[in-house]
């Protein structure tokens, strides 16, 4: 490593020089540990890129400006040396987390070259590691501050660029087999982190929150694309106030905006049912049209108020939506079962599918089999995620096997 003791030393790095999304860099030759690194890095709020190779670094460091660079050091890794070298050159700032035992020779030389050059250190982090060693490790650089309170103005979220939509999979119940996503809207807080809806998301009276829906429609299109470039089309839903309905204008843009590919096979627009039920005229009339320009819409939140979308004489509705709380539990609660069953009865007298939301259990997902639901959501087959990391997401249980019927 002696050959980059000419480069002159680097400025002292320090971390949240941008203070918008912080980054990081995983830089390590072994893919299954840049994904891990990665997913766990996206968790506590990095937005993050990946180097496998010594060479591509200036790139990332010109284009990605990450503030922390972590760094594995295995003795077949990634070329150690360069990395250092590459980092001086360009007089990083930010802060560097390397991989290995700290006992060991390389790690120790690294850590003692990087001192020599001004580049800023942090602990090592033993090898095995876990999500948990890791936030350790960067507990530091991590906010403490807690949620805001009261809610942040939603006009200075969307100004400042800290919206972003997350994806939570929705699986063919029967098959296990992906089908389509629905977009939910999140806030990456420069301070606060990942800030949950609730302490930003408008009333539909809030000037707003127009502003709101149609950035979940302008990012729901462009992670479309992205979506399909990285893993083939996948079928989106996003959720809209009935509001949003009532104005001809957005509706015919939201119309003209669809893509024109022929692997897009449409939007569903997720509609609360309280104010699908308060709104029927609207929203049949609606349904109706906008049929023809590939798109659809879904009932979201059905639950005790499915009598109210009986004997309906139009049912233009491509999907209802079961209620979390009258499905988790719901294998152990006869009178959530009976709601349950109604409601799909109702679906499939009327030609839609049906979705049991919020299958965190086993229990409950043998239920949702037992009363033949179509799709099935929850925490059972993972958490919303940011677009990139569910692009390389693969279904997966929690409990690590699949449930048997």
């Amino acid at each position: 490593m002696n050959h980059i003791s000419h480069i002159g030393h680097g400025r002292r790095g320090w971390f949240g020089h941008r203070k918008l999304t912080p980054r990081a860099c995983v830089a390590d030759s072994k893919r299954h540990l840049r994904t891990f690194l990665a997913d766990a890095l996206e968790e506590l709020g990095f937005v993050t890129s990946e180097c496998d190779q010594a060479n591509e670094l200036d790139a990332v460091l010109d284009t990605e400006r990450p503030d922390l660079l972590v760094l594995g050091v295995s003795v077949d890794g990634i070329e150690v040396s360069k990395i250092l070298e590459t980092l001086v050159r360009k007089e990083f700032t930010g802060k560097v987390l390397v991989i290995g035992q700290p006992e060991s020779i390389i790690v120790k030389a690294v850590r003692q070259i990087g001192d020599e050059y001004g580049i800023s250190m942090l602990p090592a982090l033993p090898t095995p590691f876990s999500a948990g060693t890791l936030r350790d490790c960067l507990a530091s650089l991590l906010p403490v501050e807690p949620a805001p309170s009261p809610a942040v103005d939603v006009a200075e979220a969307l100004k400042a660029g800290w919206l972003e939509l997350w994806y939570q999979q929705k699986i063919h119940l029967r098959t296990l087999v992906p089908s389509g996503a629905e977009a939910l809207v999140r806030m990456r807080h420069p301070t606060w982190g990942v800030v949950p809806p609730a302490y930003f998301i408008p009333d539909d009276g809030d000037p707003h929150f127009g502003a709101l829906s149609e950035f979940v429609i302008g990012r729901a299109i462009e992670d479309w694309h992205y979506l399909l470039e990285q893993k083939g089309p996948v079928d989106l839903s996003i959720n809209l106030p009935v509001t949003f309905l009532a104005d001809a204008h957005t509706m015919h843009e939201l119309c003209r905006r669809m893509p024109d590919h022929p692997a897009f096979a449409g939007l569903i627009i997720e509609l609360d049912s309280a104010e699908v039920i308060d709104n029927l005229d609207l929203v049949i009339g609606v349904a109706r049209q906008v049929r023809l320009h590939n798109i659809a819409i879904s009932i979201d939140n059905v639950g005790a108020n499915w009598p109210s979308l009986m004997g309906l004489s139009s049912f233009p509705f491509v999907e209802l939506k079961v209620d979390q709380q009258f499905v988790a539990g719901c294998a152990d609660d006869r009178l959530r079962q009976t709601v349950c069953r109604r409601i799909v009865e109702l679906a499939r007298g009327n030609g839609a599918r049906v979705v049991a939301q919020g299958v965190e259990t086993r229990s409950d997902f043998l239920a949702a089999h037992a009363m033949d639901f179509d799709l099935v959501q929850g925490y059972l087959f993972g958490k919303p995620m940011g677009v990139r990391k569910f692009a390389r997401s693969r279904v997966s249980l929690a409990s690590g096997s699949e449930p048997k019927p």
